[in-house]
């Protein structure tokens, strides 16, 4: 009988207590045969049992306490280089609904998975795009009610991530978070601190098409005072007295001036309330909103590859919202074949322009220190309140001077390495550093070499793009030959990603018709490379035609329940696949290497058949490997077709683990 989910479902019901048995004893790092979709569903209740009889009383206890820390797997290292060899996950929290399933969700998980990487935490703006955070809030769609009345203590969004982060800590697992160095273009952080963000002015009067009349350096000074006068006019959403001036308010850092010494977290509050009155706070953005455009003053949008910079409005291309507010369009003066425009997103404001920005040129001797300040902080804030371990820099790969990467590189060469070495100055130097770049050709994602920016901020691995590939094509193994490459010849890791947790999307349902037990015992058992997998791909259906949108984490990104989007809209949770056979496959995968993870892990690999970028010299259609130092094992898989009988080379080997084109060999007397 075909594997299926109900099959599986029966057997977990008819067995549970012995799976469950074997991971709070010990035997086994995670639960064998546990459906991702059933453990979210675990109640509190059930949840906390286990990691009483897995974890003991005392660390269980400490690891729910809110004001503990829990301490990181990771601070035995010394510096970031740890995340080179890590497998990780990656979670977007809104496909489970809550922080607290996490904690279920990766118990199903073996302890070779050793990072979590969680999507934006932070509370959303437009379109609820987790990567247009509005504000540095956690999102409080991530709290999780029955956790709340199981445990009354954990009555807030950012205690239950607190205990989360513990437990995951707890069991052994790294934590990353989301660095965004853009929010939402009309932020809380743009409105209380406009110096930070570059800001334009337009004018649409006398029935004339929307153009730009001013995108100088200053135009942020015009909405400091429309924010000013909104405020006096409004009074302090938290009651406090105005008795300074303007320039006191938008002083960036705390300034003393009589009595008062403002903080950030006071001008958040006078301009729109207490950090839970959610209400009260977007009403009072949304009327700063309609005040400043009503002036023609809004954030210029943030771009994406060369040239980045030259923009203007097209006047025949807008949005009107829910609210009665057009929103325009932004082009390129002059495009380039990536150059993307992210109109509901603002980029930190990191440089002063040259010349009055009349040429749209950025002047890189010149640092908009408030701005570099203000992210480091806000982000080393978070780590330690939190603990996380490392970060993933979102958009790493942007380059903006158009001569490359120069040959020395400053302190201000870029904000993800800037904040990777505050964090790490301030007491953490575990703290990680995860790129999201593509290692695309020179001049394509941004100017000059990915490799060698990927270099100067100090990166210490990087997403890659191997799951935007079909396994076995030309482009795949050539990709895969210079990953191996860089592993020698370059400061960072390219991953092995088997499919990005942002980027589980229809448009890539062609690399995952094929080739997925492939991409799954590579990324597992090529110990010298790290890996990244989405939530989710154990399960995740072959989608041979498109499937309903619920069926995508990437459209739980946002939040669009616009009908007008048919490709993005959602309605309802997200729906987990149901392909059985893989989960099947996979969990065989996971329990053999249960076995012998302890001999193999970090381990060099030494390539039998390796990754062949010479398309002329092509020998087989599989790879093969074994280890520098001598393990006793050689991990064959096919990229296409089925394995040969024989390998040749191992003709001694005993197979000791078979899955359909995976296949592991012990070798008696194994040489090096």
């Amino acid at each position: 009988m075909p594997t299926s989910i109900d099959n599986l479902q029966d057997d977990w019901y008819q067995n549970c207590a012995t799976y469950t048995g074997a991971y709070q004893s010990g035997r086994s790092s995670f639960i064998p045969n546990l459906l991702p979709q059933t453990a979210v569903q675990f109640s509190v209740y059930q949840t906390l049992e286990i990691l009483h009889k897995r974890l003991g009383n005392e660390a269980l206890r400490r690891a729910l306490d809110p004001g503990e820390t829990f301490e990181s797997p990771a601070r035995i290292h010394a510096d970031g280089s740890w995340l080179k060899r890590s497998n990780m996950v990656g979670v977007n929290v809104r496909t489970i609904g809550s922080f607290w399933k996490i904690i279920s969700y990766v118990m199903t998980l073996p302890a070779s998975h050793d990072s979590i990487h969680l999507l934006p935490i932070w509370e959303p703006g437009v379109v609820g795009s987790l990567y247009g955070m509005v504000s540095w809030q956690i999102n409080p769609e991530f709290f999780d009610v029955e956790l709340a009345r199981f445990v009354p203590a954990l009555d807030s969004v950012e205690k239950q991530l607190k205990i989360v982060t513990n437990l995951l800590h707890a069991m052994g697992r790294t934590v990353g978070m989301d660095v965004i160095p853009h929010t939402d273009r009309f932020s809380e952080m743009v409105l209380t601190c406009p110096v930070l963000f570059e800001w334009v002015q337009r004018d649409e009067r006398g029935g004339n098409p929307a153009i730009l009349i001013d995108h100088s350096n200053l135009v942020y000074r015009y909405a400091e005072e429309a924010v000013w006068q909104f405020l006096k006019f409004s009074g302090a959403a938290d009651g406090s007295p105005l008795t300074f001036t303007k320039d006191v308010f938008f002083a960036t850092g705390p300034v003393t001036t009589g009595v008062f010494s403002l903080t950030d977290e006071q001008r958040q509050r006078m301009l729109f309330g207490y950090p839970h009155d959610y209400g009260g706070r977007l009403n009072r953005r949304l009327a700063l909103i309609r005040h400043l455009v009503a002036q023609g003053l809004e954030t210029l949008p943030m771009t994406m590859a060369p040239p980045y910079r030259g923009l203007h409005i097209d006047p025949n291309d807008y949005v009107l919202d829910d609210f009665g507010q057009t929103w325009y369009q932004y082009a390129f003066d002059k495009p380039q074949a990536m150059s993307r425009v992210f109109g509901p997103l603002a980029r930190y404001r990191f440089y002063e322009s040259k010349e009055n920005n009349q040429n749209w040129e950025l002047d890189f001797d010149r640092p908009n220190l408030p701005a570099w300040n203000y992210i480091c902080r806000n982000v080393r804030d978070c780590q330690q309140k939190y603990g996380f371990d490392f970060m993933r820099g979102d958009m790493a790969h942007v380059q903006p001077r158009s001569v490359g990467v120069p040959a020395i590189i400053d302190e201000f060469y870029d904000p993800l390495l800037a904040i990777k070495k505050y964090v790490q100055a301030s007491g953490v130097p575990y703290y990680a550093f995860f790129a999201e770049t593509f290692l695309a050709p020179p001049d394509t994602m941004g100017y000059g070499n990915e490799l060698d920016h990927l270099e100067a901020i100090e990166a210490d691995s990087t997403l890659g793009d191997l799951q935007s590939m079909i396994v076995g094509s030309s482009v795949f193994e050539q990709q895969f030959a210079a990953y191996i490459d860089y592993l020698d010849t370059r400061r960072f890791a390219p991953n092995f990603t088997v499919m990005s947790a942002d980027k589980d999307d229809p448009r890539f349902d062609e690399f995952y018709r094929t080739g997925n037990l492939f991409r799954y015992f590579t990324a597992l058992f090529l110990t010298s490379m790290p890996s990244y997998v989405g939530l989710g791909f154990e399960v995740r259906n072959l989608h041979k035609q498109r499937s309903p949108n619920e069926e995508y984490t990437k459209l739980y990104v946002f939040q669009i329940e616009d009908d007008r989007q048919p490709d993005k809209v959602t309605h309802g949770p997200f729906i987990w696949g149901q392909n059985a056979e893989q989960f099947a496959a996979i969990g065989r995968m996971r329990v053999f290497a249960e076995n012998i993870w302890l001999d193999i892990v970090g381990k060099e690999t030494r390539w039998l058949v390796a990754p062949n970028g010479n398309l002329s010299d092509k020998k087989a259609n599989y790879l093969a490997w074994t280890h520098a130092e001598p393990t006793g094992y050689v991990f064959v898989v096919s990229m296409t077709g089925p394995l040969p009988k024989t390998v040749p080379g191992i003709a001694d080997g005993e197979i000791v683990f078979e899955e359909e084109g995976c296949r592991i060999y012990k070798i008696p007397h194994q040489e090096s």
